[in-house]
């Protein structure tokens, strides 16, 4: 069945304007001006081709048929407002759901969630396995990439796009490989790996140097289990907090963006 358009907006004006007998309070109420008021009442009431107020030595008042249809209109609006509570719980304010690259969620992002579960208890933190996930398919809340911008998705850089050579303190006199690691021309690496977190699981061993994200490395240079062999250097990549627009714009989502930025 095809449904009548409504002029939601022209109804909602109507309600501010039943309510307040006064376009003028209407107006203040939606903040705009009270012609502006009048010229949506007018339209509306041309739409439905009757009169829903009149003008008397007392002020404003509504007709027969403006008073017939406040109750259902205003059970409409509040059915509205219900479908809309409806859909912003379908993403529910008691758990994230965050996709990370594994290394860095245990480097970088579960200390600075830890103090954010503190304020907020009885939240759920799901973590998925994969920091590339489908936003949909996976439910996702949020993900952390380690990507040259957004693209498409919005988000918040979190750390500068800096990168370091580290090692630990006793290892060896040869290089770890990963893809983002950017080698010397001619290295020949002892070993080579797939992601940052196992060329940093193999530093960590001992087992050569490496170049990595300092954002990854920061707690293991603070507390000695990695040195730094240079100073830091600028890189092309780095960590970002992204989402498609409908999560980042949802309030718990803002609310765990905002504590990871201002931390």
């Amino acid at each position: 069945m095809k449904r009548t358009h409504l002029p939601l907006n022209a109804l909602r004006v109507y309600d501010a304007a039943a309510r307040h007998l006064s376009f003028t309070r209407a107006a203040d109420e939606l903040a705009v001006t009270p012609a502006a008021v009048g010229q949506q009442i007018r339209a509306l009431e041309d739409h439905l081709g009757v009169v829903l107020f009149r003008r008397t030595s007392k002020g404003l008042e509504l007709t027969p048929e403006g008073e017939a249809g406040l109750d259902p209109l205003r059970e409409g609006f509040l059915r509205f407002e219900e479908s809309v509570a409806a859909m912003q719980a379908g993403q529910a304010s008691d758990r994230y759901t965050i996709a990370a690259p594994r290394e860095f969620y245990a480097s970088w992002l579960a200390p600075r969630i830890a103090p954010f579960q503190v304020s907020t208890p009885g939240v759920q933190y799901i973590l998925a396995p994969d920091e590339a996930s489908d936003f949909t398919e996976a439910n996702l809340d949020l993900a952390i990439r380690f990507i040259s911008g957004p693209g498409e998705l919005e988000g918040v850089q979190l750390a500068p796009a800096l990168q370091v050579s580290v090692a630990a303190p006793d290892a060896r006199d040869a290089w770890i490989d990963w893809p983002e690691a950017g080698l010397p021309e001619g290295t020949k690496p002892c070993v080579k790996t797939s992601s940052a977190g196992q060329a940093m699981s193999s530093a960590l061993a001992g087992m050569g140097r490496t170049v990595l994200p300092l954002a990854l490395v920061e707690r293991a240079l603070e507390d000695g289990r990695l040195i730094a062999l240079d100073e830091p250097v600028e890189a092309k990549r780095a960590y970002w907090l992204v989402a498609p627009v409908p999560q980042w714009r949802s309030k718990k989502v803002k609310a765990l963006v905002k504590f990871l930025t201002d931390a």
